[in-house]
């Protein structure tokens, strides 16, 4: 054979060699694709399964709240209707004469669509009637625009706004023009307020109105005018928008029609919520309370009692460990009981502000007992602090020494200052929340969380209408926010007994309002009082808290929290961000105290620990056991009344 022959076999060889390895990779491929496809198509059944596990899931809470509507108009329909109450125009009360703050922890008052609809009818007729300024702000606004689309306007968004956070809004010409011609809109209007010459109530009302139809219209809350929204689409073709239909069928069914603002599958009291060590050593018809084991080898011999609002589940106290205030205050050698409130229902709506004390007196004996202690101190937080001052004054009227010392963490004694809430808050609107109510016999927790959310719609809503339902994720996953739907309701009585307090202000007036009969006055009470609140607080504003320290005649001290209404209670020790103003002297005006006060680094807690531990009398060995025998310990923290709906 000669070298040709041998050079054409290796040749042959060769091709074949290379046409065996071109097929094998070529199968190689085939297979590799089979199993992408073979994987998107399970992908796609799973999901596909999902969502007619959801849609399930939607149908059957649509066929509850169906259920509860029938049952509600039959319920109803057994009741006599509640005498009708026409006011006369001698009766009805300047808006400007009503107190505000309380109502700020009172949602479900105002707020109606067609009180809405008026503060727009008067902005309206206020456009009308002063064509000359319409002319002047409207020309303002075309100038701007003008600017605008020759990319000379330096309008921007302000710096705490997250809505145009996305680069996209300055480098792309169609989105940039898009922000800043809806700026321009809604600061030419708010300037058209300004200078229209409404008095301080009817402009802060048309502000607020406007706001809200700013917020609504913003482009960021539709799909087109939210390049995140457009890029997600893109990135999943479209599964982000059936994800969001999904998330908004859910919404109407379990969610009264409000975006979700937490994953709630991600939290369960008991497991990951409210998980310090203890047992409910006493428990009546309107309150469980619960003791905490001890951490400590010693402990203080006076306890404290923390009391939670009302409004909401206990466990803000005892959120999570490390988040802990009761795991805090345990690690320090305070010997801890919370009270846990049942969530009443149509059947107790006789509940008053005497109904709750008066549990609340049963319980404190009950501490008293199990520490050997001749006294407690209490702190009351938002709406359980208005329900204890109030036992407070009592107990100052009859002598009564139960109580040392009190802490006022974010509660509001004094509703003369105003609120959002309040804008709305006239006799009328009252008088028919009054009404409304005790034809239904509680304030249902949708209510309230309704009313709170529009308080601040682009951080309550629109933020979660973008994020549930144009970009298509789920709600986040955070402690704060699930026990804020955790909400409870609130009974009939207690909620016009509230609103008479908050129309009358009848705390800073001594003898004016009454527990158990008896006329209090809180200037009599002498305890020491350790306030807290919060300088974005929009619930319970720091100026209204800070009014407590011009009410009480023992030793104050007042803090101010660098931030809103829970972050200024949940202020971690290890939250590097953390910072307070405390100050020494109390002038009547709040913000002369501001402006003496000395800003401090750190978490309040540890100034409050201090303060506690010095009104907490002497150490002693800890308790080796719950209770004592005539309050034995029954069910483990966190309880019953915790899980009732």
């Amino acid at each position: 054979m000669n070298n040709e022959d041998e050079t054409s076999i290796h040749q042959t060889d060769t091709q074949k060699g290379e046409t065996f390895e071109q097929k094998s990779s070529t199968d190689r491929t085939t297979r590799a694709a089979l199993e992408e496809e073979r994987r998107k198509a399970a992908a796609a059944q799973a999901a596909l399964e999902d969502l007619q596990r959801r849609l399930a899931t939607v149908e059957a809470a649509l066929a509850e709240e169906r259920r509860k509507v029938t049952l509600g108009q039959q319920v109803r329909a057994e009741q006599p209707s509640p005498p009708e109450h026409h006011m006369e125009a001698s009766e009805r009360v300047p808006l400007e004469d009503i107190p505000g703050a309380f109502f700020g922890t009172l949602p479900g008052v105002g707020m109606r669509g067609m009180d809405i609809f008026d503060a727009g009818r008067q902005l309206f007729g206020k456009m009308l009637t002063q064509p000359s300024l319409l002319l002047k702000h409207s020309t303002n606004f075309f100038l701007e625009t003008g600017r605008i689309l020759a990319g000379q306007s330096t309008v921007a968004p302000g710096v705490k706004d997250k809505r145009f956070l996305d680069p996209v809004w300055k480098t792309n010409p169609f989105y940039k023009t898009m922000l800043q011609t809806y700026l321009t809109w809604q600061q030419s209007l708010n300037a058209f307020i300004d200078d229209a010459g409404l008095d301080k109530k009817d402009a802060d009302r048309a502000h607020f109105v406007l706001s809200l139809f700013a917020d609504t219209v913003a482009p960021t809350n539709t799909l087109l005018g939210n390049p995140a929204a457009m890029k997600k689409m893109y990135e999943t073709g479209g599964a982000s928008l059936v994800r969001g239909v999904i998330h908004m069928l859910e919404d109407l069914a379990n969610n009264g029609g409000l975006p979700a603002m937490v994953d709630k599958s991600a939290f369960q009291v008991g497991k990951n919520l409210a998980l310090t060590p203890g047992a409910v050593v006493f428990k009546n018809d309107v309150l469980e309370l619960l003791q905490y084991t001890p951490t400590t080898e010693r402990v203080f011999s006076r306890p404290l009692l923390t009391i939670s609002s009302p409004v909401n589940k206990f466990y803000l106290g005892d959120l999570a460990p490390g988040k802990s205030m009761v795991e805090y205050l345990l690690g320090n050698g305070i010997q801890t009981f919370l009270v846990s409130w049942r969530n009443p229902t149509p059947q107790h709506r006789e509940w008053g502000f005497d109904t709750y004390n008066q549990a609340l007196l049963a319980g404190i004996d009950a501490i008293r007992a199990i520490t050997e202690s001749e006294d407690i101190n209490v702190t009351a937080l938002c709406g359980g602090g208005m329900i204890f001052s109030q036992l407070l004054g009592y107990l100052a009227a009859t002598g009564d020494r139960r109580v040392h010392a009190v802490t006022f963490p974010v509660c509001v004694l004094d509703s003369s200052y105003e609120t959002q809430m309040s804008l709305f808050a006239t006799k009328e609107t009252i008088e028919a929340t009054k009404q409304a109510v005790r034809l239904k016999g509680v304030l249902e927790s949708h209510e309230m969380a309704r009313s709170f959310a529009w308080l601040r719609p682009n951080e309550q809503i629109w933020s979660f209408w973008v994020n549930d339902y144009l970009i298509g994720n789920d709600p986040p996953a955070i402690d704060t926010a699930y026990w804020g739907s955790d909400a409870t309701r609130l009974p009939a009585r207690f909620l016009c007994e509230m609103l008479d307090l908050g129309q009358s202000n009848a705390l800073v007036h001594p003898g004016m309002h009454k527990v158990f009969e008896t006329p209090i006055d809180m200037s009599k009470v002498t305890n020491d009082a350790y306030i807290v609140s919060g300088i974005t607080d929009h619930i319970t504003p720091w100026q209204a808290c800070y009014a407590t320290t011009q009410m009480l005649s023992g030793k104050v001290k007042f803090i101010l929290s660098l931030g809103g209404h829970l972050g200024a209670v949940i202020s971690l020790p290890n939250n590097p961000k953390a910072k307070y103003y405390v100050g020494e002297h109390y002038p009547a005006d709040p913000e002369q105290w501001l402006a003496n006060a000395e800003l401090r680094s750190g978490s309040w807690w540890g100034d409050w620990r201090d303060w506690l531990s010095q009104r907490s009398g002497e150490q002693r060995l800890a308790p080796q056991q719950l209770g004592n025998k005539q309050y034995p310990p029954g069910t483990p923290a966190p309880g019953n009344y915790v899980f009732e709906p």
